[in-house]
């Protein structure tokens, strides 16, 4: 749907603008029908006035073509010729002539239209009916609306450039993983076959720990199996899951001089959250093989915990090396960052997609007084 919203905002802003033209262009024409019928009656007027042979019926003829223009709504002011108001009609509030505010008015007016000087009565002072000042605002509001289906429509394009590129991706990453299936095939019958064989302890220890790399490489191969395909729902036991990873994780991290010391703290019971096991494997990973990387050279401790909570499961990946600076938490987060010399910066925006999008969970960084902790929610 993400990749849809700008597609839809592009038709929902087209179909709004040709609506509000239409229903606007409707508007315009009965007000300018209105205007030709108030004309027509000015006209009227000013015939009854001229043919009128009494003194009565021509003043009663002005004061009836005085009340149109009122009608139609353009803001008047009468002055003498030293710019002392004398008359006003259709001001936006109500005054007599004498009132401050309609001396300041005329200015704004003159701004609008230059004032008409009619001898003998002094200066007439003009603004622009309600269907001018509401004329001057369309080209405005349309130039406004189409930059922005303009910059919507861009968007789109990139959307869909990125969402293509991702199919190929998603593409490659699976025939990857097939392409795969073949050597772990085959390395998994020679280690069998090694196993079979009467070897020492060492030899044998070394092949459990071969059958455990050849075992992570086949979940890394399903792992992009499954990029570009919706997550699976099923129940999934966190604790156990950590307790796979710190396992693993701990035949494999320094032990001697810089090493590096794996703790957990997870419930004897199941701790099950409803999602994908391989993703989640994958994201929780990616937090430990993070905090690794922190403590590379320098030896440490990793803590990694499983809480049932009210709200839901809190994991919680924690390490007491260096730390995350608090000027770039913000971007730690971000697609290519990276602190580590030659890092890609995936991991963690991968780990966050996957919580985040893919299972209604969150994931952050909990600022801490020394080293680095990233906490979990599902919900």
């Amino acid at each position: 749907m993400w990749r849809r919203w700008p597609v839809v905002l592009v038709v929902a802003g087209l179909a709004l603008l040709v609506g509000w033209y239409v229903v606007y262009t409707q508007k315009v024409v009965g007000e300018l029908r209105r205007e030709a019928k108030r004309s027509a009656r000015m006209y009227a007027h000013v015939y009854r006035g001229l043919n009128s042979p009494g003194d009565t019926n021509g003043v009663a003829a002005l004061l009836q073509l005085a009340e149109e223009i009122r009608q139609a709504g353009v803001p008047l002011i009468v002055t003498t010729t030293d710019g002392t108001p004398t008359a006003a009609a259709n001001l936006p509030f109500a005054s007599e002539p004498t009132d401050p505010r309609v001396r300041q008015y005329v200015s704004r007016l003159d701004a609008a239209n230059d004032p008409v000087v009619v001898r003998g009565v002094g200066m007439v002072h003009f603004g622009n009916t309600p269907l001018v000042r509401g004329l001057q605002l369309v080209p405005l509001l349309q130039g406004g609306l189409l930059l922005l289906l303009l910059g919507a429509g861009l968007f789109a394009l990139r959307v869909r450039d990125r969402a293509e590129r991702e199919r190929v991706f998603a593409g490659m990453a699976r025939e990857s993983a097939h392409q795969l299936g073949t050597p772990l095939s085959s390395l998994r019958g020679w280690l069998e076959l090694l196993e079979e064989r009467d070897v020492g302890d060492g030899a044998r220890e070394t092949a459990m720990l071969m059958r455990a790399d050849l075992e992570r490489l086949e979940r890394v191969a399903h792992r992009f199996e499954r990029i570009g395909r919706p997550p699976r729902r099923e129940q999934v036991d966190v604790a156990a899951l950590v307790n796979k990873l710190a396992d693993y994780f701990r035949a494999r991290v320094p032990t001697l001089a810089r090493a590096v010391s794996i703790r957990t703290a997870v419930p004897s019971e199941p701790v099950v959250v409803a999602g994908d096991p391989v993703l989640l494997e994958w994201a929780l990973e990616a937090l430990v093989k993070n905090a690794v990387d922190a403590l590379g050279g320098r030896g440490g401790t990793i803590d990694l915990s499983v809480e049932q909570r009210a709200d839901g499961v809190r994991v919680r990946v924690s390490d007491d090396g260096p730390g995350i600076p608090r000027e770039l938490r913000g971007q730690i987060f971000e697609p290519g960052y990276s602190t580590k010399k030659g890092g890609w910066g995936i991991g963690l925006p991968l780990a966050r997609r996957i919580v985040q999008e893919w299972h209604g969970g969150t994931l952050r960084a909990i600022p801490v007084d020394r080293g680095a902790t990233f906490e979990i929610i599902f919900r």
